[in-house]
């Protein structure tokens, strides 16, 4: 039996001669990488260029993310489906940009909540735990696909222990748009549940931005995300439900949400994990 190597520097055995025959080695190892990922990865080429195939896959994906921030959520069905969640029947609010295009263009408008007297009067200040806001962002079609089984969750997990506020939906929002939901509420801390910038590989992921007590003029420094929701292939809702569950805990006993809260989550599961060959003592 003779033995040989290939171009891509990797040796196999014919099954029928036995002789040594080439194998791609590059080619394997994208397929492979290309099994545990999303992102587009060894695409191969024609020439200098992408293939055709991949060429148009990567316009049909460019269209559907637009399509993603452009098309508006039907806000009635939402409605249905969250108040099926039982906290309450969900109040409606809209941001100050007047259209998709201008929340678009104007990112200021979509974190002020129009006619906010009139919301004032809607929300009467009581001694809420957690308010919820679902807002549709950038991405109305994750709010839609995943936003009423993600609040479905997050009750779960957190109304054994606190009080929960009625939900908010926000359309036209960006985050900012729940330090006012919250501040008007009374709610010590405040969940947006938002639709994602969508990207070429996911159009419709869903976060979670937590801040501890609420209130206009907050920066991004004071809140944590939990971001990539969208099973089955990104964080699924029970998992982000846990982890924000920790995070509210953690903002109640450090008096605070942003960059000095962190998630234990992850640790706690790394230290239950013992690693092959390694004593755990």
């Amino acid at each position: 039996m003779s033995a040989g190597r290939g171009d891509g520097g990797e040796v196999s055995t014919s099954a029928e001669s036995g002789d040594a025959v080439g194998v791609d080695a590059g080619e394997l190892f994208w397929r492979e990488l290309r099994g545990v990922t999303q992102a587009r990865i060894g695409l191969g080429r024609t020439g200098d260029a992408l293939p055709t195939a991949r060429v148009l896959e990567f316009r049909a994906a460019h269209s559907v993310a637009r399509d993603a921030v452009h098309t508006s959520v039907d806000v009635d069905a939402l409605c249905e489906r969250v108040t099926a969640v039982g906290i309450g029947t969900p109040i409606r609010v809209r941001s100050r940009a007047r259209d998709r295009a201008e929340y678009l263009r104007r990112p200021d408008l979509g974190r002020e909540p129009e006619e906010f007297p009139v919301m004032r009067k809607t929300l009467s200040p009581s001694a809420f735990d957690v308010g919820f806001v679902l807002a549709d962002g950038l991405s109305p079609r994750a709010l839609a696909t995943h936003g009423p089984d993600l609040l479905a969750a997050l009750v779960d997990e957190l109304a054994p222990h606190y009080a929960l506020a009625p939900p908010v939906i926000a359309t036209q929002a960006r985050v900012a748009i729940g330090d006012h939901v919250g501040a008007t509420l009374g709610a010590r801390t405040v969940l947006v549940l938002i639709g994602e910038r969508p990207g070429l590989s996911v159009p419709d992921s869903l976060g979670i931005y937590l801040t501890h007590q609420p209130r206009p003029g907050r920066t991004d420094a004071e809140r944590n995300c939990v971001s990539n929701i969208h099973p089955p292939e990104g964080l699924g809702y029970r998992q982000a439900a846990a982890v924000v569950a920790g995070l509210v805990a953690g903002a109640r006993a450090l008096g605070r949400s942003g960059v000095d809260l962190k998630d234990g989550s992850r640790i706690e599961a790394m230290k239950s994990v013992v690693v092959d060959g390694i004593p755990d003592n």
